[in-house]
Formats: structure tokens, C-alpha cells, sequence
């Protein structure tokens, strides 16, 4: 395929990604689903699971081999920009008021899903075939247990945001332990890239370029009362282009140094200024991202997830076995660290719910496993399907225990908060 023939297929492959999308979205909608969710889906739709299953050569002629390495790098546009507004997002200051709980259940929601996911890929190594060529057991099993213990906080704080939840006990515990989750996890990943990498030069170029990134990081927040005084004189459209150089800069950087473009873009957003000339710059990069080129990295994935790859008996067992030890691992750990620090069941259990969502953020770890030469295809198709059904799960989850509150609360005296959810005491029963 030419150049100018690449051209217009990736017009018509964005078209068609955009459309399907969107449709799977709104289908997935009337299912209590949130956005992201219509969108895993879709990419999933579009890849050999279902369209290449169904129609090969509509597959092939819709993202032949020439234009896939495009939509990687689309894709990447909007996965950084994603990242970057993760960190934006994340707050250190939620954690002051529920610090203890929040800290304990991260750890917890963080140290079982790690300790059990590598005991069962190390297990399962001796029977099944999950790790490619020349990857250790070691790094593989590791692999396996840190993105099982992945938490989505993003969407996690969509969904929070979405329900009106922000104010309430369970909803304040879930977002700050969910931020420390996937900054303790993005952390992990990166050691195990370093490890995967193998040799010492490898190692030494990370771990140096690691410490020259927190060198950075700490020059730019130390600078950063100057930076707004600077960024207040300039235009919209000025500040708009500073913020997304120094986002591409902190991509490539990281990138280079071998822990990839996803930790530059998410650690700048942490440390990126609150200022509201600044944030409207930061919002200005949301709808595009996230409309636009955040759906070519789903389709992306989607193109290499084939679950025919699972057919076999083992394979289907590891996959259920990884499903249940990364549900009961991460729910039960944060549900009963919850109700162990004096949170109430109605607190805990939701909790729980919202940390054992994976979502987006599990997606970006698989690809970054995948890219590293870490996970095989059949490994990928496992851990995707994790993805999907920990993120699926949690709405129906969290409407049926406003369900099962509601009929409880219909034999005892109405208040505003009836469950005491917010962590006022609840009303005494008749």
C-alpha cells in the first residue's frame, strides 16, 4: 500500500471506529455501562474476536498491515493524553480526611491481587503456554500479579463523579485509595519493564533515567509559581501549545529511557499546576483525546486480542482461574481491609466494588506488557478478558446494593441518608 493510498484507509478506519464506537456505546448505555466500557467492547468487536471471525476480508481490507502502525501511534496520542489527565485528576489532598482507611486498603487491594496472581501464573506456567520466548517465568509471573493489581482509577472517578457519589464515605475512600493503587502500580510495571529489559545497561538506563525524571519534576514544581506568572501574560492558544510540548517532551523521554510514554504523561499531570488559566488549557486537550483518538488505541488492542486463541481446556481454566483470582483478590482484600478499620458493610462492600474495577488502565498495562515482548498473544487475550469482566461487573454491582439497601431501609425510620453512606449515624430502628 502507497502513502497516498494510506491516507484515505485510515480515514474510512477512523470513520468506521468512531461510528461502531459510539453505537456499542449507546447500546451499552441502556446496561448501566459507562462510556469506556461500549468503547473496550467495540475495539474488541472490530479486531479477530468478532469481525475477523466473522468476515476476514472485511477485517483485512478495514485495517490492513501497512495502517496498523498508524493507529498505534494515533492511539498513543490519545493514551498519553489520557494519562496526562489521570494525573491531573489526582489529588493528594483527598487523602487527608480518610488517610488511614484509604492507605490500608490500597495496600491491601495492591499486596493480594500481586501475591496471588503471581502464585498462580507460577503454578500454571508448568501446564499452560502463556509466556513468549526468552521472557523468564519470573518476569512473566510478576507481569501477571501487577496488573491484576491494577485499579482504574479514572474510571472509577467517572463513575463516582456520574452518580452523584463524590460526598459520600465510600466514594472518598475508593478515589484516593484508587490513586495511590495505579501510582504504586504504574511504579511495579515500570521495575518489571526493567527487569524484562535484561541486561545491565538496560537496568542502569532506567533507573538514571528515572532519577533524572524526579530531578525534573522536582525543578518544575519548584518553578511553577514563575511558569504561572509567565503562562497568565500568554494567549489561550499559546498556553494551550506550551502544555502540549511539555507533555509530548515528558512522553518521548520516558519512552526513551525504556519505562515508556504512558508513566512521562501521567507523572507530568501530577505535578502540573492547579491554576485555572492552566486548566483550561489541560480541559482543551480532553474532548479531541478522548472523542477522537482514545477510541484508536481500544481498536488497536482490539486488533491483537483473538480469543480463538483460548480454545483450548487449559487455556479456558487459567483464563476462569485469572478472572477469580483477580476478583476475589482485589474486592475481598479492599472489602475486608474496610470492614477490619471499622467501615461499615454498606461502606465496605462498595468499596470493594469500585477498587476491582480494571478497566482502561489494565488495557494500557497489557500493551505496554506487549510491546515489551512480555505477554504472548494468548496471554493478552486472558488478561483483556480480566479487563472486560471486572469492568462490566461494577455498575450492576453497585446498583444492586442500592437495591438490597433500599429494601432494608423500608423497615426502618426514613432519613436523609439511610444507609449512612456518608458516614453519619444511622438512624435507630423501630
Amino acid at each position: 500500500m502507497s502513502t497516498t493510498e494510506l491516507g484515505p484507509a485510515f480515514f474510512l478506519a477512523v470513520a468506521v471506529i468512531l461510528v461502531t464506537c459510539r453505537l456499542v456505546g449507546r447500546l451499552l448505555r441502556f446496561l448501566g455501562q459507562p462510556p469506556v466500557v461500549g468503547e473496550m467492547v467495540a475495539g474488541v468487536a472490530l479486531g479477530p474476536s468478532v469481525l475477523g471471525l466473522v468476515s476476514p476480508g472485511a477485517e483485512e481490507a478495514l485495517f490492513p498491515q501497512e495502517l496498523r502502525p498508524i493507529l498505534y501511534v494515533a492511539g498513543q496520542i490519545g493514551l498519553v493524553a489520557f494519562m496526562f489527565l489521570a494525573g491531573y485528576e489526582f489529588r493528594t489532598d483527598k487523602l487527608a480526611s480518610v488517610g488511614r482507611t484509604a492507605v490500608s486498603v490500597s495496600a491491601a487491594g495492591i499486596t493480594m491481587p500481586l501475591v496471588l496472581g503471581f502464585g498462580l501464573a507460577t503454578v500454571a506456567h508448568h501446564w499452560v503456554d502463556i509466556y513468549p520466548d526468552g521472557v523468564s517465568p519470573l518476569v512473566g509471573a510478576l507481569f501477571i500479579g501487577v496488573t491484576l493489581a491494577i485499579t482504574a482509577f479514572p474510571m472509577l472517578a467517572r463513575i463516582i463523579n456520574e452518580r452523584g457519589l463524590t460526598h459520600t464515605r465510600f466514594g472518598s475512600v475508593s478515589l484516593a485509595a484508587g490513586a495511590l493503587d495505579d501510582a504504586v502500580a504504574w511504579i511495579l510495571l515500570a521495575a518489571v519493564l526493567s527487569l524484562a529489559g535484561g541486561g545491565a545497561g538496560t537496568f542502569l538506563l532506567a533507573a538514571a533515567g528515572t532519577a533524572g525524571l524526579g530531578v525534573l519534576l522536582a525543578v518544575f514544581v519548584r518553578l511553577r509559581t514563575k511558569a504561572l506568572d509567565w503562562a497568565r501574560r500568554l494567549t489561550e492558544e499559546h498556553t494551550f501549545l506550551v502544555v502540549v510540548l511539555l507533555l509530548f517532551l515528558a512522553a518521548w523521554y520516558t519512552d526513551r529511557i525504556g519505562l515508556y510514554a504512558v508513566f512521562g504523561a501521567f507523572s507530568l499531570g501530577v505535578v502540573f499546576p492547579r491554576d485555572p488559566v492552566v486548566t483550561r488549557a489541560v480541559q482543551a486537550i480532553e474532548p479531541v483525546s478522548r472523542i477522537v483518538f482514545l477510541p484508536l488505541f481500544f481498536t488497536y488492542s482490539g486488533l491483537n486480542t483473538d480469543f480463538t486463541l483460548l480454545s483450548g481446556g487449559r487455556m479456558l481454566l487459567f483464563t476462569a482461574a485469572c478472572v477469580l483470582v483477580a476478583v476475589v483478590s482485589k474486592f475481598g482484600a479492599c472489602w475486608a481491609t474496610a470492614r477490619l478499620l471499622g467501615e461499615r458493610q454498606e461502606v465496605a462492600v462498595r468499596v470493594g466494588t469500585l477498587m476491582n474495577a480494571r478497566g482502561l488502565m489494565q488495557l494500557i498495562a497489557i500493551n505496554v506488557g506487549l510491546a515489551a515482548g512480555i505477554t504472548s498473544p494468548a496471554l493478552f487475550g486472558v488478561l483483556v478478558i480480566v479487563a472486560l469482566v471486572t469492568t462490566v461487573m461494577t455498575s450492576p454491582l453497585l446498583s444492586l446494593w442500592d437495591r438490597l439497601d433500599r429494601g432494608r431501609n423500608q423497615k426502618r425510620t426514613p432519613a436523609a441518608d439511610p444507609a449512612g453512606l456518608d458516614g453519619a449515624p444511622r438512624p435507630a430502628a423501630k
